[in-house]
């Protein structure tokens, strides 16, 4: 998982990744290939 200050950049690699807000953290999450994850902060 990469720890970035922006995700938007990391959102648009796939159309399957999606952006996620989970206790006060953004997450980019992609179902079909694991290896976009991300958290921002």
């Amino acid at each position: 998982m990469k720890v970035r200050n922006s995700l938007r950049s990391l959102k648009v690699r796939d159309k399957n990744c999606r952006i996620i807000r989970r206790r006060g953290r953004v997450y980019v999450i992609n179902k079909k290939d694991p290896r976009f994850k991300a958290r921002q902060g």
